[in-house]
């Protein structure tokens, strides 16, 4: 079960996507992050990046995110973010992207789009392929004073190149990244 953890849309339940490529974020690890955030996520615009089901995305809009953007490319995802966004009633705060996202993030370049806070949850395998920041960077999403926070399996080497760690925390498998 997903629930929302805190906000207007405290006790919701969202539905979850029946496929072992989503990996939703269990509650002890999505109320971590949230406790870090805190006050960060007031009036801030927010990219859910591999958003799966949409709870990080929807916690930030429970907790009083201005906006967020969900990129999801897999299909079945992409339908149960819509469910979820829906049954939460927060389609007017809310954008969903059915793309890959480096894709989606030329695309949202192009319409001079920015963002105070970007969550990233890649399927881990992405992250020894390729750097989603890299896209993140080239294409200047982020505003000045912006937050990046990386979810990634504890073991997964992953160096960031582009941007400053200023805290890590990890949870049984998780490591949530943070960086400015």
């Amino acid at each position: 079960m997903i629930r929302v953890i805190s906000g207007i849309y405290k006790a919701k339940r969202l539905r979850n996507v029946s496929s072992p490529l989503v990996r939703p974020m269990p509650d002890k690890l999505k109320t971590a992050l949230f406790n870090i955030l805190r006050d960060d996520i007031r009036g801030r615009t927010v990219l859910d990046g591999f958003s799966g089901t949409g709870s990080i995305g929807i916690e930030a809009l429970s907790r009083g995110a201005e906006s967020v953007v969900f990129v999801e490319n897999f299909g079945p995802a992409a339908t149960v973010i819509r469910h979820n966004i829906a049954k939460c009633g927060a389609e007017p705060k809310s954008r969903l992207i059915f793309e890959e996202f480096n894709r989606a993030v030329i695309r949202l370049a192009k319409e001079k789009a920015a963002f105070d806070l970007i969550f990233l949850d890649p399927p881990y395998r992405l992250l020894e392929e390729r750097n989603p920041l890299k896209v993140v960077k080239k294409r200047e999403i982020l505003r000045p004073g912006g937050l990046i926070v990386l979810r990634r399996h504890f073991k997964t080497k992953f160096e960031a190149k582009f941007f400053e760690l200023v805290r890590s925390v990890t949870l049984g498998d998780d490591t949530l990244a943070f960086y400015e």
